[in-house]
C-alpha cells in the first residue's frame, strides 16, 4: 500500500516562510514610501499654499498704497535687517488703504500702517505682517495687530526700482514711492527637490495694474492685482 503525505515538509515550511517574510518586508517598504511620500506631498501642498496667500496679500496691500502730494503724509520704507546671526532679510513698511477693520467694533479710519518682515528662532522661520489701524509717524513704539502669514519662510527679498536701476533699500529719505517692486518668497526645503519659490513684480506707478507672478518649482501664471 502506498501512504499518501498529508503534510509539509521542514524544507517546504522554510522556504514558505521565507517567501511570506520577503513578501511582508516589500509590503512594508512599499506602504513606508507611499506614507512618507504623502506627507511630504502634504507638506509640499500646505507650503505652497502659505507662500500663495503672502504673495497675494503683499500685492494686496501695495496695490492699495496710500499716495498724497506730501510726502509726509505718506510712508514708505525698505531696508535690509538682520535675522539671525547667518540671516538677513527685507524689511518692508508703507500705508496702504484698507476696506475691512482689523479690530472689531474698534473705531478706525481706512489708511493703515502695514509692515511685513521675517522673524526667525532655532526653529523655524516665519513672516510676519503687522496692521496698525492708527498710524502715526511720531510714536517710537507703533502698534497694531501681529499676525504670521507664512510658516518656514527662508527668504524675504525686495528689490526696488527708481526708473534707472534697481536697489535693495529705499530709505525714508527717498521722499518718493518707487516705480516697481520685485519681491521673493523662498520657502525652506523639505526633502528632496528645489525649495518651492515665488517671485512677484508689483508697479506702484498708478493704483492698480498687472501683477507677474512667477513660481520656481511650480507653474508660471499672470494674473491683474486689482482683483485680489
Amino acid at each position: 500500500m502506498v501512504l499518501r503525505r498529508k503534510a509539509f515538509t521542514l524544507v517546504e515550511v522554510l522556504v514558505a516562510s521565507t517567501i511570506g517574510v520577503f513578501i511582508a518586508l516589500v509590503a512594508v517598504g512599499a506602504l513606508r514610501t507611499i506614507t512618507v511620500s504623502s506627507e511630504m506631498l502634504d507638506r509640499n501642498i500646505t507650503t505652497a499654499a502659505e507662500v500663495r496667500f503672502a504673495a497675494n496679500m503683499i500685492a494686496r496691500d501695495l496695490t492699495n498704497i496710500y499716495r498724497d502730494e506730501e510726502s509726509d503724509n505718506y510712508r514708505f520704507i525698505g531696508t535690509i535687517q538682520e535675522v539671525s546671526e547667518d540671516l538677513s532679510s527685507s524689511y518692508l513698511i508703507f500705508y496702504t488703504v484698507g476696506r475691512s477693520k482689523a479690530r472689531v467694533g474698534q473705531p478706525e479710519g481706512d489708511v493703515y500702517e502695514v509692515e511685513y518682515s521675517l522673524v526667525a528662532d532655532e526653529e523655524r522661520s516665519v513672516l510676519m505682517r503687522r496692521l496698525w489701524p492708527n498710524p502715526n509717524k511720531l510714536v517710537e513704539e507703533p502698534g497694531g495687530v501681529l499676525t504670521v502669514i507664512a510658516e518656514n519662510i527662508e527668504t524675504f527679498y525686495v528689490q526696488y526700482y527708481n526708473g534707472e536701476e534697481w536697489a535693495d533699500e529705499w530709505p525714508e529719505e527717498m521722499q518718493s514711492l518707487p516705480e516697481l517692486l520685485e519681491i521673493t518668497l523662498i520657502a525652506r526645503q523639505t526633502g528632496h527637490g528645489k525649495p518651492l519659490s515665488q517671485s512677484m513684480l508689483v508697479p506702484l506707478t498708478r493704483s492698480g495694474g498687472d501683477m507677474t507672478t512667477l513660481e520656481t518649482g511650480g507653474q508660471t501664471a499672470s494674473g491683474d492685482t486689482s482683483a485680489l
